[in-house]
């Protein structure tokens, strides 16, 4: 008769296999058993209107009722506070060569770019000039600047 093809260590092998297998269905069961999760109702949370995250669900009589006609979309519409005139400032830096500038605004000491081209007359370092602001690529750029 012929020797059989099961060997020890083909049998300790597959012992050593469904011995892990079964400590892992253990380890399952113990962890479902000791699980605090408990379902779905104890996974909610809610915000209240703070903002601040609670296990409580939020009550219904602090609800505040809004009115949908109220509620701007987009960008609301932008109210000009600036005078009619054009603003007032000193010319800080200007580089005649290159062909640009820095007016200092004399009533928000903010500074803005200018170009040779937004000068309508020649100006120099430290003169008083008059200009007007548009938006550039880079932010607020004066254009028509005018020598007081």
């Amino acid at each position: 008769m012929g020797k059989s093809q099961e060997t020890y260590s083909k049998k300790e092998k597959e012992k050593k296999r469904l011995k892990k297998r079964q400590d892992k269905l253990l380890k399952k069961e113990e962890r479902k058993e000791n699980s605090l999760g408990g379902g779905l109702d104890n996974m909610m949370a809610y915000v209240d209107e703070d903002g601040n995250i609670v296990d409580t669900p939020p009550i219904i009589t602090k609800k505040v009722e809004i009115d949908a006609s109220e509620i701007v979309l987009g960008v609301p519409a932008r109210i000009d506070d600036e005078e009619e005139g054009p603003a007032e400032g000193k010319v800080a830096y200007y580089n005649e060569s290159k062909g640009y500038g820095f007016i200092k605004d004399l009533q928000t000491q903010e500074s803005y770019f200018f170009h040779v081209n937004g000068v309508l007359e020649e100006i120099r370092e430290n003169d008083k000039v008059t200009f007007e602001l548009e938006r550039g690529p880079k932010g607020m750029n004066a254009v028509k600047v005018k020598r007081i």
